[in-house]
This record gives structure tokens, C-alpha cells and sequence, in this order.
């Protein structure tokens, strides 16, 4: 009669990490997961200014959230020109609950006045002009790049910060460090696929805390740095 092996706590051997193997799965799989918010509006036919302000909602607001809030502010106002006309209350009374809804609704007035003022009323499609504008980070400016304009960019959120290091691409502390790393070695290629792919992927299975590793596609290569507990 066999015997059974023994319990142990050593890590199960895993294939080498590939990234080109890593994508393609993803890219696969992805498509039967929710898109990020932000993407699904530029599938839609947003416009750039539309990313921006949207994007400006998202930040540390839920998706639907922030989904149901563009919908509403974009019924009244669309380009810089109507957003100033509509006035900062009642930018602010469209798009509660997102939050932070009074400091975004004043940030979306200052943003409009100055792409009219200094940008000739077109949103800019490069980062270093995104970044002059009031609320504006390197997150937000090449989310905008990426999803208005189409333009390789590397967006880093904590899904991409969070999973580029589980999966032992990248060893970095902060998502701007992680962003820097990126761009020395994620292939271009990749670069305008890689958020909206990443974020559905951890929204969906690499969650923060217990991950679900058992269901998980690329498991098989993960080496899963810093993963103390899974499903």
C-alpha cells in the first residue's frame, strides 16, 4: 500500500514567470471580467475631456460609483466651456456621492478654466502639461493618455503597483517607483493594455488580502511575493 506524503509547508515548484505568457492569458481571460469604469467610457466614444474629468471622480470612489456619477454631470455638461457655465454647486449636487464631491466639483471648474486659458480648450495629450493641471497626478494624467488619446503610457494604480510586485516583475514601495520600473521593462507593447487589464484582474481574482490563487490562471507561474493567506 502507498504511503501518503507527508504535510509540508515548502512552496510547490512553479514554472518561470513570463510575461509575454503572463499577458496573453490575461488578455484572454480578461474580457469575461468587468472593465475598469474608466475604460468602459472610452469604449464608449468619451472624449479626452471626458477621461480626464471622469478619471478626476474615480479617484478613491467606488466604480459604479463613479460611473453613475459622469453619467449624471455629462447629461448637463460636457467640454470646459459648459462645466463653468454649470458652476461648481451644481457640478458638486450631480456627481454626490464620489468622494471628496466638493473638492473634485471645484477642481473640474479650475481644470476647465485653465485648458480654455493656457491649453486653447483641448485637453493636452502630453503628461508634462497634464501635470500643471490643479488635482492632476501622474496616476490620473497617463490614464488619460492611455484611455483619451491612445498613447503608451503606463497607468499605475494599487491593483498594478500591488500585482507588478506579487508577481515579482518589478520590486518596488510606491506606485510611482513602480511606474519608473515599468517603463524600463514592461514592452511597449504591452503598455496601454496593461491597467485595464490589471485592474480587472484584481478586482475579479488577486485581491489584496487572500487572493483567489485556486481559480487563478496564472497561478501556475506566480511566485506570489508577499501572499500569506489565498483561496
Amino acid at each position: 500500500m502507498a504511503r501518503k506524503k507527508a504535510a509540508t509547508n515548502e512552496p510547490t515548484a512553479r514554472e518561470p514567470f513570463s510575461m509575454d505568457l503572463f499577458v496573453a492569458i490575461l488578455k484572454e481571460r480578461y474580457k469575461t471580467w468587468n472593465a475598469p469604469v474608466i475604460t468602459l467610457l472610452s469604449h464608449d466614444g468619451a472624449s479626452p475631456f471626458e477621461v480626464l474629468i471622469s478619471t478626476i471622480l474615480s479617484l478613491r470612489t467606488r466604480d459604479e460609483v463613479t460611473a453613475e456619477s459622469s453619467k449624471r454631470l455629462f447629461e448637463k455638461a460636457r467640454t470646459p466651456e459648459n462645466m463653468i457655465a454649470l458652476g461648481e454647486a451644481a457640478i458638486a449636487e450631480a456627481i454626490y456621492p464620489a468622494g471628496f464631491y466638493p473638492t473634485k466639483a471645484k477642481r473640474i471648474v479650475e481644470i476647465s478654466h485653465m485648458i480654455l486659458d493656457r491649453f486653447g480648450g483641448v485637453v493636452p495629450d502630453d503628461i508634462d502639461a497634464l501635470l500643471t493641471l490643479p488635482g492632476v497626478g501622474r496616476k490620473t494624467a497617463n490614464l488619460v493618455l492611455v484611455e483619451g488619446y491612445r498613447k503608451n503610457a503606463i497607468c499605475v494604480d494599487t491593483h498594478v503597483h500591488r500585482i507588478s510586485n506579487r508577481i515579482g516583475y518589478v520590486t518596488t514601495n510606491s506606485p510611482d517607483k513602480t511606474e519608473m520600473a515599468l517603463r524600463e521593462k514592461l514592452p511597449e507593447p504591452y503598455w496601454i493594455i496593461y491597467n485595464e487589464m490589471l485592474v480587472a484582474f484584481g478586482q475579479i481574482l488577486c485581491r489584496p488580502l487572500s487572493p483567489h490563487c485556486s481559480v487563478c490562471p496564472v497561478e501556475f507561474m506566480c511566485p506570489r511575493v508577499g501572499v500569506t493567506k489565498s483561496r
